[in-house]
């Protein structure tokens, strides 16, 4: 919250967010539409006319982004014209015999205007259609030539540019943000050797093992055939019908009923590339590698009634969140991080690492952090970038190959079959946000929105272009493909090393805290409970008793399941080459949360103290905390020592379900205030709900009684000191937790 003078000199905190009801405008007079069109914009005086590339600070222009210049046609100062160029003179109206008369064929503006209109959609993709995307850079720590010619992972002073997009696979482009689903993670860079698209999802395993299987899993994750429910989830019979029928989609399951699939932002997601890769050396060495996106941010969740809640009150949460981040200067950060496993070692797991539904435990093989990407500039226009980006993993550069990956080598062709249906035809790659950032020459031609111009002979060799273009010698960049042996009788059968699917999703189940095994017996409880067969219910129970007794008896007696002895007896898979557990693999095993970036709210009223909402203000703003301030009005609220504070939002418009924590400044007056309000109060119990910290100078202690909380529990979340710079040390420390865990089988089955 920045602090900004009002008109009475008194400081005020202000936040950069704001989802607050904006008062309604007051006009004196009514001012025609003539009137408006007819007033030229001002422009400030010895100010040059603003465009949409100064709208951006250097630190967010890239190479990419600058390529991209070309093609935006920012609008300040420009008159209206048709497509063609011809200037418009009335675009109010359209072209009729008489001012009642009919409409005439002749009007070419209109004609444009509603045909452009009326093709403005195009095919939405079939999964990961909701997303959202930002622009940034990749800077490598130090030199990876030991195991790749890889330009970008060569050279520290190079900064790649990189677009990302984030998205649920399920849902259609218009369904909520904060379902329970995997999030896709892809990662376009525009190196100097062309384009990498590093395509994967925040889990680092997939749901089956071939890409042959690829349609029957998303036909059966989609809404059911007959009447297309439910939207933006997995909680019915199609899909949990394929999950007992194929057990490897067990291990990604697993992930996706965990905390994982609903992730408190999109900047605290990990990222994983899936798949085993080859890095190739410039003496044609290979090693296989597996890549890793660690968020700077940390990694977090909502809670489940948190997300639910957040699906009315915000579908847009996530989208929202990472676009004023990064208008905010919280740039996310993610560091990359590698995986590497010399060739003479493909064999020594007791898995197999071309197989997508099994992860490489860190705890057997650390991941090598190499580099760091940059989020820091968002889209000018969704439809031109996010939505028009086509990502594919046949997008490779010299020094990165595929690996025999069953899914792997399926998804190369796939995801390119995709792009020409879904944007319109092969030329896809001149759409400008797919534009690599070096010149594109070949022979291929033609064919629907084709942009480039390419004069002389079509075919190579020739003779009339001087053999132009031609062959690039390796020595010279040209891309080779390592020389790895290939050789095998044709067949179609699943390798027997992919055949262990239950050893993986144990070692999952292990490696969590209990809340979040809570967690996911609950996740596995509620889907399993929409669904409508008994005998898929069963199925699927029965093939958790194959991964943890616990568990799967958990689940059935939430269910009605009766488990027989031989269920509840069965052998369980052995330890994943001898690990019982990897910290990895849980959210909050391993160390405290980052705070920086989270949001915090005030709560007050007329007569809130501003020392104390100074104190707190300062406090959360060194830390790295954006504080906003919540009333039961908008505008203005008067403060204790006579001054005036302008407010971010009312309380009943920006649930407690947007921030990460509250606190209940000082002041009398507003403390009685709130204490009659039931807004307030409601806000309180619903942040106590969802297991976060609330902050109580002073006598806001009162509110707890008020909002019918415990006043003497030993909550660590409920934070109480003597005044407000007391209590924000303690404050920020509870807040590191992220949720007060053990609070939550208290308010289990209570209404908020």
């Amino acid at each position: 919250m920045n602090a900004k003078k009002q008109k009475n000199g008194i400081s005020a905190p202000h936040a950069p967010f704001h989802d607050g009801k904006a008062a309604e405008p007051h006009y004196e007079d009514v001012i025609s539409p003539d009137a408006i069109r007819a007033t030229p914009a001002p422009t400030p005086p010895g100010a040059e006319p603003m465009t949409a590339g100064s709208m951006k600070t250097p630190d967010n222009v890239s190479a990419k982004t600058n390529d991209m210049d070309a093609f935006r046609a920012p609008a300040e100062g420009q008159g209206l014209t048709t497509n063609l160029g011809v200037r418009v003179a009335n675009n109010q109206n359209t072209l009729k015999a008489g001012t009642r008369g009919p409409a005439l064929l002749e009007d070419f503006h209109f004609h444009e205007k509603l045909s452009h209109f009326d093709s403005e959609r195009i095919p939405e993709r079939v999964v990961h259609a909701r997303g959202s995307g930002a622009h940034g850079y990749f800077q490598v720590y130090e030199s990876l030539a030991k195991y790749t010619k890889a330009d970008f992972l060569r050279d520290p002073k190079a900064k790649t540019p990189v677009f990302v997009r984030f998205s649920t696979v399920q849902g259609f482009r218009g369904s909520p943000d904060t379902v329970r689903d995997i999030r896709g993670f892809a990662t376009k860079f525009y190196t100097r050797e062309g384009n990498f698209d590093l395509v994967g999802n925040n889990t680092p395993v997939f749901f089956i093992q071939d890409a042959i299987k690829f349609p029957d899993f998303v036909h059966a994750v989609k809404p059911e055939p007959n009447n297309e429910v439910p939207q933006g989830q997995s909680a019915h019979d199609s899909f949990w019908d394929y999950v007992s029928l194929q057990p490897e989609t067990l291990h990604n399951v697993m992930w996706a009923m965990s905390d994982r699939g609903i992730p408190r932002s999109l900047r605290m997601v990990e990222g994983f590339g899936i798949h085993t890769y080859r890095l190739v050396n410039g003496e044609g060495e290979s090693c296989f590698v597996r890549f890793h996106w660690k968020p700077v941010y940390g990694v977090s969740s909502l809670v489940w009634d948190e997300a639910q809640l957040l699906t009315g009150r915000d579908p847009d949460f996530h989208r929202k969140d990472l676009w004023q981040a990064i208008e905010a200067g919280d740039y996310p950060e993610f560091e990359l991080g590698m995986q590497i496993i010399p060739e003479k070692d493909e064999h020594a797991f007791d898995f197999d690492i071309l197989d997508a539904t099994k992860l490489i435990p860190e705890a057997l093989v650390p991941v090598r952090i190499v580099g760091k990407m940059t989020l820091n500039r968002n889209p000018d226009n969704f439809f031109a970038e996010t939505e028009q980006i086509a990502f594919c993993p046949a997008n490779i550069v010299p020094g990165v190959e595929f690996s025999d990956d069953p899914l792997l080598q399926g998804r190369v062709f796939s995801y390119v079959d995709t792009q020409r249906h879904r944007l319109g035809g092969p030329n896809f790659n001149e759409i400008p946000i797919n534009r690599p950032l070096g010149a594109v020459r070949n022979h291929q031609r033609d064919g629907r929105h084709r942009m480039q111009i390419d004069p002389g002979a079509n075919y190579e060799p020739n003779s009339l272009s001087g053999n132009w273009p031609r062959e690039v010698s390796p020595a010279a960049g040209g891309f080779t493909t390592c020389q790895s042996p290939a050789e095998g009788r044709k067949t179609r059968e699943r390798s027997p090393s992919f055949s262990d699917y239950f050893s993986q999703p144990r070692l999952f189940w292990l490696s969590q805290t209990k809340p979040e095994q809570d967690h996911i017996v609950n996740a596995f409880s509620f889907e399993l409970g929409k669904v409508v067969r008994p005998y898929i219910r069963e199925r699927v129970v029965d093939l958790l008793t194959r991964v943890d007794h616990d568990l799967a008896r958990r689940v059935a007696e939430n269910l009605g399941i009766t488990l027989s002895k031989d269920q509840l007896s069965r052998a369980l898979p052995k330890a994943v080459n001898g690990l019982e557990s990897d910290p990895a693999l849980s959210l909050y095993g391993r160390d405290v949360q980052v705070l920086k970036s989270r949001r915090v709210a005030l709560l007050a009223a007329d007569g809130v103290s501003e020392a104390s909402v100074q104190a707190i203000c300062g406090a959360l703003q060194n830390a790295g905390v954006h504080p906003q301030l919540f009333a039961p009005h908008m505008g203005m609220i008067k403060t204790a020592e006579g001054g005036e504070l302008k407010v971010d939002g009312t309380i009943a418009g920006n649930p407690s379900v947007l921030v990460d924590a509250v606190v209940v400044p000082e002041g009398d007056a507003s403390l009685n205030a709130l204490m009659a309000d039931g807004d307030a109060k409601y806000y309180l119990r619903q942040a106590y709900k969802h297991l976060k910290v609330i902050g109580l100078p002073g006598a806001a202690k009162t509110m707890l009684k008020a909002a019918a909380l415990p006043e003497n529990d030993a909550d660590a979340g409920l934070v109480a000191a003597s005044d407000a710079p007391k209590l924000m040390k303690l404050f920020l420390s509870a807040m590191k937790r992220h949720r007060i865990w053990e609070r939550e089988e208290k308010t289990k089955g209570t209404a908020a």
